[in-house]
């Protein structure tokens, strides 16, 4: 690298530092005004960086040779960002509801042979967010207030969980500044871990009422019903709307895998499941009888859509989500003999019957076949870690050096090796191992406070039944980040931390338990609505 190159790569990871520090000290800056200005610092830098390294792009050139074009657009956007803030200043609590209508939503781009999905509904929602919230923080007095005397917007002090997100993303910024691939670590810094832990700042920030916790699980099952429903219609037409490389695919398959709106059959699979083990919390815990045959319905849907994904990890991410729930359901014995009776009878059908499964397990390529390539991509991590145990290859390498060492072609090669931790050693070592496994032990150790034993009686308060979701799906969700990707670079994992934070310290739905009767249990039937 010529030594322009290098100070030029320098200052802009410097920079990609000061805005990922930024946006940790949203969270984490004594002064509620410190924490706005901070917020407002992360949310411009992050497009202005991404703008300086992708300038020379086929995209960006066109766009440069069109100024009108770009300045109507801007414009346009700007306008859009400042009347939603001004809504959202006015009403707070629909803040929630308006990151989770947007969470699924992306928007393809591309960037130098590379196709990237961008949540941009939700980077939206964000920006409009923190707008609102730095009027509020630093514009003339606000005069609104609960019916009880306090304010819709309370700032909280990090806990183990947010601190331990910021160290991950600052040392994922620290760590692009050697990396192999500059350019996608910068990618994955602006377009998800700066606006999601701006996003987690805003949502731990806002008021989790009993009904827009209702609200929030009611509008995820309509969202995952209607993506069903366009699953359904490309599975009957065996036309997908969306994914050239699914599409082509399936023109080599014995079977047919949709994705409804979302370019990734597995990430829809995420989806359905996740919202699956909020259904079934309705059926363990019911408070009304239309609440059982409603979930029932909704996911008798969902099981369908499921299928139809053919979505190993998926389906794997749901049985844990399950399997919590029925073991903060009825105690862990009973749900620990199950798995391992599961776990033998699959063992056995694996060994005795392994040609009727297409799967030889003395053969590393019937493995890797049966795995979709993940074994390859496993070993070609792993080997890279024990090459650089300490320093790994830097932030957003994986997929270049993956290419580089066995030799693949773009097509062969994956963004990550399908198994989180496996990507985390091969592109930041032990040092980002370390930061991974501190974001597990905080997140589990916060979703799971206090449950224990409160969750056994048919009738527990709405409260603990939401965080007993919130724990399933959480586990659910990391099952599947081992089976396949997107960890951090998921919004729904930022969100599902922000309701635990809320609800795990005490802010929110503090008087569902006495008012249980007015609000459905949350997870709430669809019939909800927001207050």
């Amino acid at each position: 690298m010529v030594a322009p190159l290098a100070v030029a790569v320098a200052v802009k990871g410097l920079a990609a530092l000061v805005a990922a520090l930024a946006a940790g000290g949203a969270l984490a800056l004594p002064s509620a005004r410190a924490r706005v200005v901070s917020a407002l610092l992360a949310l411009g830098l992050a497009p202005v960086l991404l703008l300086g390294e992708l300038w020379s792009s086929p995209q960006i050139v066109q766009l440069r040779d069109r100024p009108a074009f770009v300045a109507a657009g801007l414009l346009a956007g700007l306008v859009v960002v400042v009347a939603l803030a001004a809504v959202v200043y006015r009403r707070p609590w629909l803040l929630p509801l308006l990151a989770v209508a947007t969470l699924p939503f992306r928007i393809p781009f591309e960037s130098g042979g590379q196709s990237a999905n961008l949540l941009v509904p939700l980077y939206v929602v964000v920006a409009a967010g923190v707008l609102a919230l730095a009027w509020e923080r630093l514009g003339p007095p606000s005069r609104r207030t609960r019916p009880d005397g306090e304010s819709e917007w309370r700032e909280r002090e990090p806990g183990w969980t947010e601190l331990a997100l910021i160290a991950f993303v600052a040392l994922y910024a620290l760590q692009s500044l050697y990396s192999g691939d500059f350019e996608q670590a910068l990618k994955n810094l602006a377009f998800f871990y700066i606006p999601f832990m701006l996003l987690l700042k805003l949502l731990t920030t806002v008021r989790w009422t009993p009904r827009v916790l209702s609200g929030c699980f009611s509008l995820a099952v309509v969202l995952a019903l209607a993506f069903a429903g366009i699953g359904f219609v490309e599975y009957a037409t065996k036309h997908l709307f969306l994914n050239q490389k699914l599409i082509e695919s399936n023109q080599f398959e014995s079977y047919f895998r949709v994705n409804s709106l979302f370019f990734d059959p597995n990430i829809y699979g995420r989806f359905l499941a996740l919202v699956m083990v909020g259904l079934a919390a309705m059926l363990l815990w019911p408070r009304r009888g239309r609440d059982v045959a409603t979930a029932s319905a909704a996911l008798a849907v969902l099981w369908g859509a499921l299928i139809v994904t053919f979505s190993q990890s998926s389906f794997a991410a749901l049985l844990v989500g399950l399997a919590v729930l029925a073991a903060l359901r009825f105690g862990r014995k009973p749900v620990i003999g199950a798995v391992a009776a599961v776990a033998a009878i699959g063992l056995v059908v694996v060994l005795a019957a392994g040609s009727l499964i297409h799967l030889n397990l003395g053969s590393s390529k019937s493995v890797d076949r049966a795995t979709s390539g993940r074994l390859d991509l496993m070993r070609g991590g792993l080997t890279m870690f024990t090459d650089r145990p300490l320093q790994g290859f830097g932030s957003g390498a994986f997929a270049k050096q993956f290419r580089e060492r066995e030799g693949a072609g773009s097509r062969e090669a994956a963004s990550a090796s399908h198994t989180i931790p496996i990507t985390v050693a091969a592109e930041q070592g032990v040092p980002g191992l370390a930061a991974y496994a501190a974001v597990l032990i905080a997140s589990f150790g916060l979703l799971f406070k206090g449950l224990g034993g409160a969750l056994r009686g048919r009738a527990p308060p709405p409260r603990l039944v939401m965080r007993a979701y919130l724990a399933a799906a959480y586990s659910g969700l990391v099952l599947h980040t081992l089976l396949y990707a997107a960890f951090l670079e998921d919004p729904i994992t930022w969100t599902l931390l922000a309701a635990g934070i809320a609800l795990g310290r005490g802010e929110a739905a503090s008087a569902s338990s006495t008012s249980s009767s007015s609000a459905s249990s949350p997870p709430a039937s669809a019939s909800s609505r927001p207050a």
